[in-house]
């Protein structure tokens, strides 16, 4: 939409950290299209604002990619801050790792490669319930209801979850017939609006849904 290009060039791209910047950049150099696996800019500031409010210490993350939003909340914690991050592919983290590097906080981060179910299982086993300020997931949206469980252990009371890309580019407000609808529109659409009506209805949570990237919902834990 027109606002997008407003926002980057107004706010975004002015107040970018130069190592998000030249992560960004390498990123859209080596995937191409499957850059857009890193949150936008907009987001990540509106995340790091958002655990700067929070005053959050420790965050877990699942679903890093190269590491945009990640790099973009160890920025904005405290300097004992820690966030645990966990992806299969350790290859897409290790292109983004120099630039965590440079920005000098290597030490806030606990890279997991791995599995999200059984890393979040060992978190819980390993006596972390009720521990995380603040969790962010960017994973396989088919598996969204299913993280919510276990991830409801992780998080304090009061603490957030935030699950990204949940309007998936508006297809969640299409009809299932739409003929401008592509097959991964389709693909994701489905389990995604099972998984925002079941959020509305969970009354162990407070929920909104962002129009921020392409939609965030915040989930404050009750």
């Amino acid at each position: 939409m027109f606002f997008n290009q407003y926002i980057l060039e107004t706010s975004g791209l002015p107040q970018e950290h130069e190592q998000l910047k030249q992560l960004r950049e390498k990123t859209v150099q080596k995937y191409g299209d499957m850059s857009v696996m890193n949150v936008p800019v907009d987001e990540a500031q509106f995340i790091s604002i958002l655990l700067k409010v929070m005053n959050a210490k420790k965050t877990l993350e699942i679903g890093v990619f190269t590491g945009y939003s990640l790099l973009a909340t160890a920025l904005a914690l405290p300097p004992d801050g820690k966030v645990t991050a966990i992806d299969v592919d350790r290859e897409t983290y290790e292109t983004g790792l120099p630039f965590i590097q440079k920005a000098g906080v290597e030490h806030k981060i606990d890279f997991i490669h791995g599995d999200a179910f059984s890393a979040i299982n060992a978190l819980i086993d390993g006596k972390q319930e009720e521990s995380f300020d603040y969790v962010f997931v960017d994973a396989v949206k088919e598996d969204y209801i299913k993280y919510h469980e276990p991830l409801l252990k992780l998080v304090k009371k009061g603490g957030l979850i935030a699950y990204d890309n949940t309007l998936w580019l508006g297809s969640v407000a299409m009809s299932e017939d739409d003929i401008e609808m592509t097959d991964i529109l389709r693909h994701n659409r489905k389990p995604l609006r099972e998984f925002n009506t079941f959020i509305a209805n969970d009354t162990r949570v407070e929920s909104i849904i962002l129009s921020v990237g392409d939609g965030v919902t915040l989930c404050r834990r009750l």
